[in-house]
């Protein structure tokens, strides 16, 4: 009857689903880009971490739920059951927290699938602590107190999960790319005028692309400055993926983005 063990449990069969997701993205993701979708199937990745993040969430708010109705009158709890099942989860959060440290650096899916399996292993550590207390006292506090530990230690990482996913999905700029910096940088290659309708987005973790008008003085050499704003943008920034059009000076667009 411990509800911090079913908080437990109910996460890790969270993590289940949310690894599974992780895999079938990375598979869709390999697959090459076609006529109909001309970046490949990247953003299934993003999708699935999004996906993550709610299921977290919902998790999260259900136990903060449950524990708040048990603080007014803690059932008895089976201690010496909970704690050995406990240390059986610890263990197995171990490994999965060192088969996916490296992976979560560099992808955004995996990164969630991490978070996961972390906010578990600390789960796993409170459980114990409460299953020892209520062994050796009788405290039955205990078991919503880590309960709601556990639900407030995963809404936050998840909140922010979310919150890096939706932003990839709306196409905002990367938090690691300073776009006015991107342009002077593009505005001080010789044969430049100006820059303009400037975009940078995330296409999927670790895949920023960067789209652009740029006006270039009289005399100028189009090839040669498209390739130098190629390797400034490539060098200087996280940016894999550059389009840019080059313009005449007076030409463009006046409403377009700036």
């Amino acid at each position: 009857r411990s509800l911090a063990l079913l908080a437990d449990a109910g996460h890790m069969l969270a993590d289940v689903g949310g690894l599974a997701m992780a895999l079938i993205a990375m598979k869709f993701a390999e697959r090459p880009p076609t006529p109909e979708r001309t970046y490949g199937y990247h953003r299934v990745e993003i999708l699935a971490a999004v996906a993550n993040a709610v299921v977290l969430i919902v998790i999260s708010v259900y136990i903060l739920y449950e524990a708040s109705e048990r603080f007014r009158n803690p059932p008895p709890v089976a201690s010496g059951m909970m704690l050995v099942i406990a240390v059986f989860g610890l263990v197995v959060n171990l490994i999965g927290i060192g088969l996916l440290r490296a992976g979560s650096q560099e992808s955004l899916n995996v990164k969630g699938a991490y978070f996961e399996v972390l906010s578990d292993l600390l789960s796993s550590v409170g459980v114990i602590a409460a299953a020892g207390v209520m062994w050796g006292t009788g405290w039955y506090w205990a078991d919503p107190l880590v309960s709601a530990g556990i639900g407030l230690f995963i809404l936050p990482r998840s909140w922010t999960l979310l919150k890096e996913g939706v932003g990839v999905l709306l196409e905002g700029t990367p938090t690691d790319v300073d776009l006015e910096a991107v342009r002077q940088a593009m505005e001080s290659v010789p044969g430049v005028e100006t820059v303009h309708d400037l975009h940078v987005w995330t296409i999927t973790s670790g895949m920023n692309a960067l789209s652009a008008h740029v006006a270039v003085r009289d005399g100028a050499s189009g090839p040669g400055v498209l390739e130098a704003l190629r390797q400034c943008v490539t060098t200087q920034f996280k940016i894999a993926h550059v389009t840019v059009q080059l313009e005449g000076e007076g030409c463009g667009d006046p409403d377009a983005h700036a």
